[in-house]
């Protein structure tokens, strides 16, 4: 069994923790320049004072991170729904397993709607290539972010996928603390919504029981996140192209902030999270008798269907399936001037890169057309 001092190294902060991480911060000049930036409306000076009043993580996430949130979704978006979530039990644990837009606001967004339907916040994984500076590993641990380390020595992912399973089983079922979990590592690029094996072999290492009681345990949520407009979309596009061109080219770190930028400023349209059944033993148990690998295979399909049966489309959605598979089955969801705000919004967004044009639109359609062919794909299951 994994020792609790094992987990320093990933868990975010806790409460008697806070106060030094906030004196070390206040002296960084990159993360005062960043305060300057998300809030433009505050002295600096007000807002270490107001940082070194805080207490506790629940009033650093409700009296800092809340209302920037709350404002970037107020300029950027066409407001937020959701559909699941007063199904489920304000005092129960959940494994929010969810597809993954953005870097930023996928779990930020979550978060907003626990705090404002009464829930627990969730802790939330990163992935370690996403901290560049000590500054942000501080910032993000302070919000209740659990670390992921990635690219390392077999026998290290080992050691370090073994600590994070056992993490990940010790928040949920002793402390009765949700967690939320994109799907697959990094970000879906082309809005084929698929869980890696991977992630649910690692989240099983840590069970000692049979495979539908180690997940059972677990409760697992399948949760659909869906933006009308992805803001990082033409980034993404670009990236499918430099991969072609270039077979080994690999995103930077300049490249992952220029992507969370974006997705922080950039319009989103309407958005909308859909939660959807926990997943329970006698779910699991029609897959006890199957071959490991299929039993794992089993559950990811079960999570899939779900994200892909509640995700919820705009016009621009169905316009996209229509081109991209040369049809016109959805013409009677979206109206010409749907089809025309759709289009302009695609020409503007490609009009920031240089390109192949063809390919980049291409992409652009994929992408956004993705989860509807998955929609019916799943359906006709």
């Amino acid at each position: 069994m994994v020792n609790e001092l094992n987990f320093d190294s990933i868990r975010p902060y806790q409460d008697s923790e806070i106060h030094e991480v906030f004196e070390r911060l206040k002296n960084e000049h990159d993360f005062l320049e960043l305060i300057k930036f998300l809030y433009p409306n505050f002295s600096t000076e007000n807002f270490l004072k107001k940082l070194l009043s805080i207490q506790s993580v629940n009033e650093f996430q409700t009296e800092v991170i809340y209302p920037y949130v709350k404002e970037v979704l107020r300029t950027t978006t066409k407001g937020i729904t959701h559909s699941g979530l007063t199904d489920l039990d304000p005092n129960g644990h959940y494994l929010f397993i969810s597809n993954h837009r953005d870097i930023v606001l996928d779990s930020a967004i979550l978060n907003i709607l626990m705090v404002e339907n009464k829930l627990n916040t969730t802790e939330i994984a990163i992935g370690d290539n996403l901290l560049i500076f000590p500054w942000i590993t501080d910032l993000v641990k302070l919000n209740k972010t659990f670390i992921v380390n990635r690219n390392l020595p077999v026998r290290q992912m080992l050691e370090s996928s073994m600590r994070l399973s056992h993490y990940i089983r010790k928040t949920l079922v002793e402390r009765n603390q949700s967690i939320w979990i994109a799907q697959r590592e990094g970000r879906s690029k082309d809005g084929d919504d698929r869980t890696q094996v991977s992630l649910l072999k690692m989240m099983n290492m840590s069970g000692a029981g049979s495979f539908a009681e180690n997940f059972s345990e677990l409760t697992i949520v399948p949760l659909s996140i869906s933006y009308e407009y992805d803001p990082c979309d033409y980034l993404k596009a670009l990236e499918f192209q430099m991969k072609r061109d270039k077979p080994d080219y690999k995103k930077t770190q300049a490249d992952d902030l220029k992507h969370m930028g974006a997705g922080l400023r950039g319009r989103k349209g309407r958005v909308h999270f859909g939660f959807g059944k926990p997943i329970n033993k006698t779910q699991l148990d029609k897959l006890n008798d199957l071959p490991k690998n299929d039993q794992l295979q089993g559950l990811a399909e079960m999570i899939d269907q779900q994200i892909h049966n509640n995700y919820k489309f705009y016009p621009g959605n169905f316009v996209a399936d229509d081109l991209f598979t040369n049809h016109t089955r959805h013409t009677d969801k979206y109206t010409e001037e749907d089809k025309s705000i759709f289009l302009g919004y695609l020409d503007e967004h490609l009009s920031r890169i240089d390109g192949d044009r063809e390919f980049l639109h291409k992409a652009l359609l994929e992408m956004y057309a993705n989860p509807v062919k998955n929609f019916y794909t799943s359906e006709e299951k």
